[in-house]
């Protein structure tokens, strides 16, 4: 199982290094590549064209500003691709974020909040559960995880006010 992620500059890379590190916590092989719409178009055409060749079986496409990278590789490939909009410009990721969710029908683009990395990581690894039951478990330990630490936050946050930490626990059955 192999999820690719590609942006359009390695300024960007900060914000998807947490997509590569949320992935290979669970098992997926990465391909990180950059590459421009704009600057490289005939290199992003030859890394969605020959994407499925390679392995790979959901792509993860971070640009700022015009954001076209995600919709031009959709455009090459029927691999999924998901889209994250990166903060890079004085519009604070709101003109790419409206880039990558109006796509035109017919080619589409899942696309995660503004730097939403993580988020990104996690949704291909939905999408690969569908073929790998081991992703299903993995998953499931990685919610619960996050309900303890939501939970833990919760006491903490009880014992800071001094309430008794069994009435915080009592909502969390």
């Amino acid at each position: 199982m192999k999820v690719a992620i590609i942006m359009g500059s390695n300024s960007d890379w900060p914000v998807l290094e947490a997509a590569e590190k949320t992935l290979k916590e669970f098992g997926v092989e990465t391909e990180v590549v950059v590459a421009s719409a704009h600057r490289t178009p005939d290199v992003v055409q030859n890394f969605a064209k020959g994407a499925r060749d390679r392995g790979v079986e959901v792509i993860i496409a971070a640009a700022g500003a015009a954001a076209h990278l995600g919709g031009f590789i959709a455009a090459f490939t029927t691999v999924p691709v998901i889209g994250i909009p990166i903060n890079a410009t004085p519009l604070a990721g709101m003109d790419a974020l409206l880039s990558f969710v109006q796509m035109p029908s017919g080619v589409p683009v899942a696309t995660m909040a503004i730097n939403g990395a993580k988020n990104a990581a996690l949704f291909a690894i939905q999408i690969l559960s569908v073929k790998y039951p081991e992703l299903v478990e993995k998953l499931a330990e990685h919610r619960a995880t996050m309900r303890e630490e939501v939970r833990a936050k919760g006491e903490k946050l009880a014992s800071m006010r001094g309430v008794p930490a069994q009435e915080f626990k009592d909502l969390h059955l």
